[in-house]
């Protein structure tokens, strides 16, 4: 068996699942539709003569594509590692595989590379692609090479890193969360050093899979000789290592996989609780009756009704003294304890649960303090950028913003998709289903939730505005216009996740799918700009080129929100959402912020809209009070 069994099985059913060639097929359709892309942009602008025209368009096409290579293997590695094994603890299905006679280090590396298979795959069916780069010129095989050796350690690391956290949290969001937080801030400090202090990159390049897969695509001075460092270059520390951290994550997993599992929450009573409550069964009897007259003297005092007791108060009074007297006062004082700690839920059970019980886990604080660590380090790269800057850039601002109002969206998406594939992995959501929960209480109950989860990470990005205009970097109009846009998008990120959770049972398909329609309206409509920048500096000109792309996106929107519940609505929105990004991005850049602001409220509010409707209406037929046509 490779590995362990867990891996052998994936391996085998992985052939047999539709969805495994569709995920390769649509990336490298994505690939060669950027390609085709890139081209039609320099074609259609500049006049290609002689073959250094084309060897220039490879370079600066193979040095755009592997960085955005990079960025989906490293970040939907280390999240799908996170949510396979976190979705295992949900479902309580880790206990099982702790209970064979699998080792740790088969537990552990089989669930690992189980869950890498698909990014592994689609790594591996790039290679052609980036091959047929080459094949303009300006690349060397060497340079692929490097990146892809770049990419598939790094992806083995942030998998490893995602597979452990996941090992030791208790809750599917808290992995999630965490193994994202981690991964930004690993190459968020890296990335400042590279640009804050003097040889910085040389620095970064040894740490950071962004600074390493840069390098990697650059043309290496001397190719004269074949040999290991000619090939390797000036990754090979990276590569020595970011394998040296694979080894040791995955070590100190597999040391203590039976340690941190099974949790507490989970762990059967100890020797010396079951000693006490053996000791104190004899005592029950006791107990009980104590209750029964508390029970019955509230229950005379809430009535009033006149009885036999009432109306010989002394005597009952001394009837009950002598009961309690049977029972110890450590007994009755436990009982009223238990009696006075019973809480009623609101209305809405569903935000009730949300809100307060720990339904994500008992040390969420690590998640916002994470968060809050990353803020700082935008807020004072923000702060530097606005007092040593004479005439301030949206530019310069959104390379502060931007980053954090990512994480900020990503984050609330994450919330939003474990709340509700929680829910069934715990097999709490077939007792939903049957109660007479309405389906308004149950959806705006989990948003309701998310939000207040969340409030810290949304607030944050929030004040980061209000300090622009404390420092009269934003007027009024501009300052209404950002805040309402980001609370806008914050509710479209929630409810993606909410609807893409009640269709998919799988949290690992349900967080690929979701997190995939977040990067695309944001990194790929903006990687879809610069190209613009790079090949023909013109915006307004070339929206043709790129009409295939965003057909393309708009149908593959479509069949991922509408697959099970196809409507007029959601078509509309699904074909409208990338041209709005389009053009949301490129009117912030043109300083047009008035129809920015139209644009986006109008354009993600409908979405919304057309994907809370269904959601009711899912619900709705789920539980049966209605009849699916």
């Amino acid at each position: 068996m490779l590995i362990g069994p867990v891996f052998t099985r994936e391996i085998t059913i992985a052939p047999r699942r539709d969805w495994t060639y569709i995920i390769r097929s649509v990336y490298v359709g994505l690939l060669l539709l950027l390609i085709v892309t890139a081209w039609l942009v320099v074609s259609g602008t500049q006049l290609i003569t002689d073959p250094g025209d084309f060897a220039r368009f490879g370079a600066m096409l193979f040095q755009f594509l592997a960085p955005i290579q990079l960025v989906l293997a490293v970040f939907f590695a280390a999240t799908l590692a996170a949510g396979a094994v976190g979705q295992e603890k949900e479902r309580k299905t880790l206990l099982l595989l702790l209970l064979t006679r699998m080792s740790n280090s088969e537990l552990v590396l089989g669930k690992l590379f189980a869950s890498l298979l698909n990014i592994l795959m689609m790594l591996a069916v790039s290679v052609p692609v980036f091959m047929a780069i080459a094949m303009l010129g300006g690349v060397s095989y060497y340079q692929i090479v490097r990146v892809m050796l770049v990419t598939l350690f790094s992806m083995l690391a942030c998998g490893s890193l995602g597979s452990c956290i996941a090992l030791q949290r208790e809750k599917t969001f808290q992995a999630i969360a965490t193994t994202i937080l981690v991964l930004v801030l690993w190459i968020g400090v890296w990335e400042t050093i590279a640009v804050s202090i003097p040889n910085g990159l040389n620095l970064a390049v040894l740490f950071s899979p962004w600074s390493a897969v840069v390098v990697a695509s650059r043309p290496a001075i001397d190719v004269s000789t074949i040999s290991v460092g000619t090939v390797l270059g000036p990754i090979q520390n990276f590569l020595i290592i970011c394998g040296g951290l694979v080894v040791a994550i995955n070590a100190i997993a597999i040391t203590l996989v039976r340690v941190w599992n099974p949790s507490r929450e989970t762990r059967p009573i100890t020797m010396e609780e079951d000693t006490w409550h053996k000791k104190n069964a004899e005592q029950t009897l006791a107990e009980s009756l104590a209750v029964d007259a508390v029970s019955k003297f509230e229950e005379n005092q809430w009535t009033h009704e006149l009885t036999a007791e009432e109306q010989h108060p002394k005597q009952h009074q001394n009837n009950a003294t002598n009961i309690t007297d049977s029972a110890e006062p450590e007994q009755i004082h436990r009982t009223q304890i238990h009696r006075t700690q019973i809480r009623h839920t609101w209305n809405n059970p569903i935000i009730w649960r949300e809100i307060m019980t720990r339904a994500y886990g008992h040390r969420i604080w690590i998640i916002q303090f994470g968060f809050l660590a990353f803020f700082v380090i935008c807020a004072w790269t923000l702060h530097n950028v606005l007092t040593e800057s004479m005439a301030i850039t949206v530019a310069q601002l959104a390379g502060s913003l931007v980053p954090l109002f990512l994480l900020s969206l990503v984050l609330v998406n994450v919330q939003a998709i474990t709340s509700q594939t929680s829910e069934k992995d715990g097999g709490t959501f077939d007792l939903i289903l049957v109660s007479d929960i309405t389906p308004k209480e149950y959806v705006f109950g989990k948003l309701g939730g998310i939000f207040y989860n969340m409030k810290w990470i949304v607030l944050l990005p929030l004040l980061l505005c209000g300090y622009l205009y404390w420092y009269r970097a934003l007027d009024e109009t501009s300052l209404f216009f950002l805040l309402v846009g980001l609370i806008v998008l914050y509710i479209f990120a929630s409810m993606v996740g909410v609807y893409i959770g009640m269709q998919y049972d799988n949290t690992r398909a349900a967080t690929a799918t979701s997190l995939g329609i977040i990067f695309f309206l944001f990194i790929g409509i903006a990687a879809c700009i610069w190209i613009m920048v790079a090949f023909s500096g013109s915006f307004e000109t070339q929206l043709v080129p790129f009409s295939a792309f965003m057909v393309g996106g708009g149908i593959g929107l479509y069949v991922t929100l509408g697959a099970r519940n196809p409507s007029a609505a959601i078509a509309t929105a699904s074909f409208s959402l990338p041209i709005a990004v389009f053009y949301i991005i490129t009117s912030m850049l043109l300083g047009k912020y008035l129809l920015v602001f139209a644009v986006l409220v109008g354009i993600f509010g409908f979405t919304t809209a057309a994907m809370l409707i269904p959601s009711i209406a899912e619900f709705d037929v789920a539980t049966g009070r209605t009849t699916a046509d």
